[in-house]
């Protein structure tokens, strides 16, 4: 039972914050510590696919993510140099699909979880996670140690609470590096994502803000190593040479840029281990992916949705980790795996295999669209609600 119990997130992002949501409307009296000295998110846009905006329905928080954001009405894939169409598929009208900014979906649930009587202590960063049969010490930079009940390690790539569970595992460099920015919408944009596919290169538009951003995330193979995380920045002259012989609608988009961020895309394995005693991860913690299926923030609301309705269900809360572990892990590995399967589908280079994949999409988009994107159903049509 959740009604009275005591529960700390360490963690701020999208993950911890639905999580303190779902578990405080659940009668937990909750806790958020995060690093940052205000609620806000680095980055830029993404898509919450149909499986995480149940999530955010059943939190109801979803007319108020809505309310900013533009429903994507169609993917389209286009050939890098003309930039025509490859391939197109509309989205079902009831399969709500957002194009949603970061920082608006993190503030919306921020002020719900406020509002529903969650205590957030900004500024405060974990460097180390001891869990224990009676509760979980915390250790703060200053060596300060606290002692919390139930825990809920929702901390990002980089967890401390992952490294208390499992030893430290090996991340592999893909060869691959990514660029993002937002730059404003000068002309009408329709709420689409379009993804233009190049040699060794892609790059992803779509409209925030009810259409008054433009989101660019621009993907490229390379030997040069790069390093992980979200708040490295880069010359935006870089990003232009790099896709200097794509169309011209993309080059006009470059030549805005004036910020960008550019990291390294790693595989991460999924945590051998994802609880114990009082402590459970959620999230990137648990399960880091790349971004080739855009399930990374769904995957964390899921995880939330999951993790407050086990605790709920169960008066033993390790047999309410164990559970949650048992429900969550295959989909999540599944997904992980997808992603890193997906990750060179859009950089075919010139040559007999490009020619005949693209003409195989370029048919499926006239006769049935549905049966390109329905092999990953199983991602998007999952209601973890139900």
């Amino acid at each position: 039972m959740l009604i009275g119990q005591d529960v700390t997130v360490v963690g701020g992002g999208i993950g911890g914050l639905a999580a303190a949501l779902a578990l405080a409307r659940r009668g937990a009296k909750v806790s958020v510590l995060e690093q940052a000295p205000e609620i806000t998110e680095l980055g830029a846009g993404i898509q919450v696919s149909p499986n995480g905006w149940r999530v955010l329905q059943h939190l109801a928080v979803a007319d108020a993510v809505a309310a900013l954001s533009p429903r994507s009405e169609a993917v389209r894939l286009r050939d890098f140099r003309r930039g025509s169409q490859v391939f197109g598929m509309h989205l079902a009208a009831e399969e709500p699909w957002y194009l949603v900014h970061r920082a608006d979906l993190v503030t919306v649930l921020a002020e719900a979880a406020t509002a529903a009587g969650v205590t957030i202590r900004l500024g405060t960063r974990v460097t180390e996670v001891v869990p224990g049969p009676t509760g979980t010490v915390l250790t703060l930079p200053d060596g300060t140690q606290e002692t919390h009940g139930l825990t809920v390690g929702a901390d990002g790539l980089h967890s401390a609470a992952r490294r208390a569970l499992n030893r430290q595992s090996q991340a592999y460099f893909t060869g691959q590096v990514a660029w993002r920015c937002t730059v404003p919408a000068t002309t009408p944009i329709a709420p689409e994502a379009h993804v233009f596919m190049g040699p060794g290169r892609h790059l992803v538009r779509y409209p925030l803000r009810n259409r008054r951003l433009v989101n660019i995330v621009a993907v490229e193979e390379r030997d040069a190593w790069a390093a992980e995380g979200w708040t490295h920045r880069d010359d935006p002259a870089n990003l232009a040479r790099a896709f200097v012989d794509f169309c011209p609608e993309v080059r006009g988009l470059l030549d805005s840029v004036t910020e960008v961020f550019l990291w390294g895309l790693f595989r991460h394995p999924v945590a051998p281990v994802w609880q114990e005693h009082r402590l459970a991860l959620l999230g990137d913690a648990a399960h880091p992916t790349l971004p080739f299926l855009a399930q990374g923030a769904n995957m964390a609301l899921e995880d939330a949705y999951v993790l407050a309705r086990c605790l709920a269900e169960d008066d033993d809360i390790r047999d309410a980790l164990t559970r949650y572990e048992a429900l969550r892990r295959p989909r999540c590995a599944r997904i992980v795996k997808a992603a890193n399967d997906n990750a060179t589908n859009y950089h075919l280079r010139p040559g007999p295999m490009r020619f005949a994949a693209h003409a195989a999409l370029r048919a499926a988009g006239r006769f049935a669209p549905h049966a390109v994107t329905g092999r990953f159903a199983w991602v998007h049509g999952f209601d973890v609600t139900a």
